[in-house]
């Protein structure tokens, strides 16, 4: 006796080869993991932290609250994103005013840089691939 498979069994049989849906191939791709940071902030002083990727919604927020004030947006992004190791926020909202009177320019700089992409990784991305 043979089995006989109906068409519409075939779509829901698992296959080698599973395709990813287009937002779940995104996803994948945005390794949204904690990434270190090492940033050497006097001459033999280094600044550890931990940062993940930046999102859309991240960037949004932190716009709605900065208005069309760079300098703000990068130091609330900072002050939202950088963490310790172990997932920890290292700053809170209350210490920006702080962080903008209390720190120099130079460091604070050094810092918020960080968030930009890596230029070489920008550099490889060709919107026609």
């Amino acid at each position: 006796m043979r089995t006989v498979i109906k068409q519409t069994e075939l779509s829901f049989m698992a296959t080698a080869k599973t395709k990813l849906s287009p937002l779940e191939q995104l996803k994948k791709a945005s390794n949204l993991t904690p990434e270190r940071k090492v940033i050497r902030i006097t001459g033999k002083e280094d600044f550890e932290f931990w940062i993940t990727p930046l999102t859309i919604a991240e960037r949004e927020s932190a716009m709605k609250i900065a208005k069309d004030d760079a300098n703000a947006l990068a130091l609330r992004l900072f002050v939202s994103k950088a963490m310790f190791e172990d997932g920890r926020r290292m700053f809170g909202d209350g210490q920006i005013d702080e962080l903008k009177n209390e720190v120099t320019a130079e460091i604070m700089d050094k810092l918020m840089l960080v968030l930009l992409p890596d230029p070489e990784e920008v550099e490889g991305l060709d919107p026609k691939d």
